[in-house]
């Protein structure tokens, strides 16, 4: 018998067109939204300190250190206008159109090693493994000028596109990679390069004044080759100097705008100015702001292109990303890996034409075998395997993603003004407005590095003691530059980790962990990752008489306490064991928590304990302090 003669339905009237997952529940409101938000926030809070909804959200928005508000929740009304589509102006959702095809971008290897033999080899290795185009660094401490060639003799010049860069003499990078091509017998219609010309970025590193009046010559060179650009717009110059998102669009663009004024007025057909120029951009490790930046870069761009009275269709800016080198650390450096992977995501998302993912000991060293075979993976894994280039634009339509373009996009243009009144992108550097505006990022950024408001993953926050590092070549020494510094945000905490070695045995922090682990848990684990931040170690005592706690303390050899528990245990006996401890010969006494918990006012405090340890704190500060009270060297 069938199921319909049973009286059974059949399987295909059971299985409804459609599923509806959530079709069985209520649909939530945004005013029970808003309800529970604030019972989250509230909670624990006396009734004459309740927080209204209002002031809920501006606890909840985040402030980038350049003035960006990323707010907890996004809404339609929040998207700005059309969509658009990809491959057509303003080109926010792409400078071309996807094919579907996995390779959708240039999986781009640095090499930047000086043992000529060994990029030859490293190249050609990169090249047989996945990379689809090279970029070398040339220098006294990078490839030679005049090891150019070899480097790249074992390269099918038509198979991969080849990219140069120089901080010191970006004329001889750019001739030694020309004069490649012109000895080679291969159609010029079939190579593809960068000489990397960029006189605002090599002026913006040697503190110089930038000479621009070169650069239709060497556009007129490249000119026979359709596929050859002579001009790079580097922006990770800026980024590596401090910059946050805003100033680094900006300064892309204001840089790209003074470059097409220069080769019109050389000369240069517009259209062609526009083709000349690429701009190496950096993604970090926040996607939604690189993905979100990428895009402005593009829309900003083709809004020049349209002043400039450049054919719609040739508006679109192509970007090669290279991930942040700022935000690379020395310690516990597979880490970094993550790092890369998630900015090498962004990138990709965010339309990147190209994407540099940096070696994981990038901060500290030259990449072996290991290191470059894990950098070259992450791009075609992304690309083959998780396939981000099959689709246009993967996060257009995005609420959150289309109002933070469009913020950025505003903020972006609104500083490129700024430049653009000062004189220029050259002008504002050599006239200190490029200078000012670094100085207040790298100023916000160290307070929120200090407090953790902006975490390091395994630096600032969950540090290993003796966590695996990676043995490879060191850099040799770089030649004096005199422009704009560099600096890593890792850098603070590692000086403290620097200090800590020099001491010869780690310096303790010994943990006096009151009453049972229900009282100090909380607080021991909260405490202790922060001594580790310095690399100190924090021998500790789990309850005990004070007696029993002031031996621990000796036995430990620790110079330092740090006192953990409930504010229910430090009321008993807090203040008794904190002066117990100084009587023993502790140098410092600190409290994981607040005064009050011990019954006593602050002003009592300060005559027991050295500081205390709490959300918020300038961690930096405190593991100076402590180091200072121990007597360690800087």
């Amino acid at each position: 018998m069938s199921n319909t003669e049973s009286g059974a339905p059949a399987a295909e009237e059971a299985t409804p067109t459609q599923l509806s997952l959530a079709g069985d529940f209520p649909a939530a409101t945004e005013e029970q939204w808003e309800i529970e938000v604030a019972k989250v926030l509230n909670r624990g809070r006396p009734p004459e300190k309740q927080l209204t909804f209002e002031q809920c959200m501006k606890r909840l928005t985040v402030h980038t250190v350049d003035g960006i508000d990323v707010k907890p929740m996004y809404r339609r009304d929040d998207v700005p206008g059309p969509l658009g589509y990809p491959g057509v102006a303003p080109f926010t959702r792409g400078a071309a159109v996807r094919n579907g095809e996995a390779d959708a971008w240039d999986v781009r290897a640095l090499h930047e090693d000086s043992d000529a033999a060994f990029t030859r080899k490293a190249v050609l290795t990169d090249l047989e493994r996945g990379v689809t185009s090279i970029w070398l660094r040339v220098g006294s401490d990078a490839v030679g000028p005049s090891d150019v060639a070899e480097v790249l003799s074992d390269v099918l010049l038509e198979m991969a596109k080849i990219e140069v860069s120089s901080r010191e003499d970006q004329k001889a990078a750019a001739e030694a990679l020309l004069a490649v091509y012109e000895a080679s017998d291969r159609p010029k219609d079939h190579v593809f390069f960068n000489l990397g010309i960029d006189p605002t970025g090599l002026a913006a590193l040697r503190g110089s004044a930038a000479d621009l009046s070169g650069l239709g010559e060497w556009v007129r060179r490249t000119a026979a080759y359709p596929n050859g650009n002579a001009i790079t717009v580097d922006s990770t110059i800026y980024h590596n100097a401090g910059a946050g998102d805003v100033a680094e669009l900006a300064w892309a663009l204001a840089t790209g705008a003074e470059y097409v004024r220069a080769l019109v007025e050389q000369g240069v057909d517009v259209n062609e100015a526009f083709r000349a120029i690429e701009f190496r951009v950096t993604a970090t490790h926040d996607q939604f702001l690189t993905i979100s930046r990428l895009r402005a870069l593009r829309t900003c761009w083709s809004r020049i292109g349209e002043v400039f009275g450049v054919d719609e269709d040739k508006r679109g800016a192509r970007q090669s990303a290279v991930t942040s080198w700022r935000e690379l650390t020395r310690e516990d450096p597979y880490v970094n890996i993550l790092r890369g992977t998630i900015s090498t995501f962004a990138a990709a998302v965010g339309g990147a034409d190209a994407i540099t993912t940096l070696p994981f000991c990038a901060a500290f060293g030259l990449p072996d075998d290991f290191v470059r075979r894990i950098a070259r993976n992450t791009g075609i894994i992304l690309a083959e395997e998780v396939n981000i280039g099959r689709v246009n634009d993967p996060a257009g339509g995005s609420f959150y993603v289309e109002s933070l373009t469009d913020s950025l996009a505003r903020a972006g243009w609104a500083e490129f003004q700024k430049v653009e009144a000062a004189g220029g992108m050259a002008a504002a550097l050599a006239g200190g407005h490029v200078a000012e505006v670094l100085a207040a990022c790298n100023a916000e950024r160290a307070k929120r590095l200090a407090n953790r408001k902006q975490p390091i993953t395994a630096v600032s926050e969950f540090p290993m003691l003796d966590a695996r590092t990676i043995e490879v070549k060191p850099y040799p020494p770089a030649p004096a530059r005199g422009g704009l510094e560099w600096h890593r945000d890792a850098e603070p905490f590692e000086r403290l980790v620097d200090r800590s070695a020099a001491n010869g045995e780690r310096p303790k922090v010994f943990l006096a962990c009151l009453g049972t682990r229900r009282d100090f848990g909380g607080r021991e684990g909260f405490s202790a990752p922060i001594w580790h931040v310095a690399g100190m170690e924090t021998p500790e005592a789990e309850g005990g008489t004070v007696d029993e706690i002031v031996a621990a303390f000796k036995a430990s050899g620790a110079q330092v306490a740090d006192l953990c528990s409930s504010a229910k245990v430090y009321a008993q006996q807090g203040v008794e064991v904190a002066r117990a401890l100084r009587d023993a010969g502790a140098r410092a006494v600190y409290l994981s928590g607040a005064y009050k918990e011990l019954g006593i006012s602050d002003d009592e405090a300060a005559g027991i304990f050295d500081g205390r340890l709490f959300m918020g704190m300038d961690v930096v500060d405190i593991l100076t302090r402590t180091f200072d009270v121990m007597g360690v060297a800087k």
